[in-house]
């Protein structure tokens, strides 16, 4: 008997259990599903693609050691299932479960029913898989974060060839499509656990603070997000390393307001995982009828930074070069697509998506439909430009350093967008645009419809966490 170990986004090799559990006869074989469909699909793109390879390419390194490799099989689940009965008869299958895109889902279920008896899917994130039951599950997180984590794989023993491309002139192909790249973070375990280990020993200091800052987060913050979305390391590992740490640490506020991030990363993950159309429908369905129109035009804009408020551009071009912005500034950039310009976040979503190296379904979809105001189960929130920009960059050093035409411009100027002809024409007004969206959300919010639908979506995604992570 052959174990097959298909991998998607859990890309290391410690506290893998479909890598630790399907080596477990040493006669593995490990499978690394390419599908160029599904990079081109809701949300998907090449940053992204570039970080996974960085970090398949670590643990094609890694798997040598125990006389494996990566294996990339190009093609669909539905090809691979073709490809699996044509060349094995006696196999096991091994993958980690992995909430996604509708693309992937889809995908994955006809491929899991595909081999009855026959295939393994091990839980992942912490989530509830089966069962699901939102009262329980912050205690059954906390019992998976605490469990043991497993280790290395076994050394494997198969030696057949089965005509499958190695990692090595898999990745060649993609040297003109990455060119562009190079200010992305890198991908890789050891990448993942040299910021782990920098964060908790000095950068975390006074990260409750700087996390909400665009120019100091990006020190201060973790920047573990497109580790954990590609898996080169576990939300587990990370969690207990930070347990073990936190006791002797002179910014233990710091730490345990990140610890609560870990949480609140699985807590929306479960919430896709628990009603995939969410992907496409707003939690709160009444709230689909809110914006029943969209401007291609103003997406454009908006998206591409030229918007006539600097501070707001300078965000959508930082995140344009590197892929990576704090939280608040993009629950600002949502709120001002969804409310200010008034789009569906259905259109805006996959855009933004695309731009995020750590782009994680589960935590965008939810996040964007939080800033949209369409979740039922969140008080509307309509982030201010202006008041964001004087709070965040009050001399506009970081504005001016992205935007350089506006270096010799007096910050107050910039702040409050009174450029004239210095700088693009604001797109919309940011004062009667929010007065309108305002009157709008809450037209809609007030009925006992809505209301008696906000019920049904708290019990069956709201938080039921009271406790301190202090306990």
């Amino acid at each position: 008997m052959i174990d097959l170990i298909i991998l998607n986004r859990n890309l290391r090799l410690r506290d893998n259990p479909a890598l630790y559990n399907g080596s477990s006869r040493s006669n593995y074989l490990v499978i690394y599903l390419y599908d160029d469909a599904y990079w081109h699909a809701n949300g998907k793109s090449t940053r992204q693609l570039k970080f996974s390879n960085d970090c398949l390419a670590e643990l094609d390194q890694g798997l040598k050691k125990f006389d494996s490799q990566v294996n990339i099989f190009e093609g669909s689940f539905d090809d691979l299932k073709v490809w699996i009965n044509n060349n094995f008869d006696d196999f096991v299958i091994h993958i980690n479960h992995c909430t996604d895109i509708g693309y992937f889902r889809d995908g994955f279920l006809k491929f899991k029913d595909s081999f009855p008896g026959k295939i393994n899917i091990y839980d992942d994130f912490g989530l509830q898989l089966n069962n699901f039951d939102r009262d329980s599950w912050s205690r059954n997180w906390n019992k998976i974060m605490n469990a043991r984590m497993f280790g290395n794989p076994k050394k494997s023993q198969y030696k057949d060839d089965v005509k499958l491309s190695n990692f090595s002139n898999f990745i060649s192909k993609f040297n003109d499509s990455f060119a562009h790249l190079g200010s992305i973070q890198k991908g890789g375990t050891s990448q993942a656990q040299m910021l782990l280990e920098s964060f908790l020993s000095e950068r975390c200091k006074d990260y409750r603070v700087k996390m909400s800052s665009p120019a100091q987060s990006e020190k201060s913050c973790s920047r573990l997000s497109p580790h954990f979305t590609f898996g080169s390391i576990s939300i587990r590992e990370v969690y207990q390393a930070l347990n073990q740490f936190i006791s002797k640490s002179d910014n233990k506020s710091d730490l345990y307001s990140f610890k609560k991030r870990l949480y609140w990363h699985c807590h929306f993950i479960q919430k896709l995982h628990t009603e995939p159309e969410l992907e496409f429908f707003s939690m709160h369905r009444m709230c689909d009828q809110l914006r029943s129109d969209h401007d291609d035009e103003l997406i454009d804009k908006w998206i591409n930074g030229v918007t006539g408020f600097p501070f707001l551009d300078a965000c959508m071009k930082y995140l344009q070069k590197y892929g990576w912005i704090n939280f608040r500034m993009r629950a600002m950039m949502m709120s001002f697509a969804s409310y200010n310009l008034w789009q569906p976040w259905q259109k805006t979503s996959p855009l933004l998506a695309q731009l995020f190296t750590d782009y994680e379904p589960g935590i965008h979809i939810s996040q964007v439909q939080m800033q949209s105001g369409v979740t039922g189960i969140n008080l509307p929130r309509i982030y201010s430009v202006t008041k964001q920009s004087e709070d965040q960059d009050p001399d506009a050093i970081w504005i001016k350093n992205i935007l350089p035409q506006l270096r010799d411009v007096d910050p107050k100027l910039i702040h409050a967008s009174e450029l004239n002809d210095l700088y693009t024409p604001q797109i919309v007004d940011l004062k009667s645009s929010a007065r309108d969206a305002r009157e709008k959300v809450w037209s809609i919010r007030k009925s006992i419809e809505f209301k008696k639908e906000a019920a049904v979506v708290y019990n069956k995604h709201g938080s039921r966490r009271k406790r301190s992570f202090r306990r």
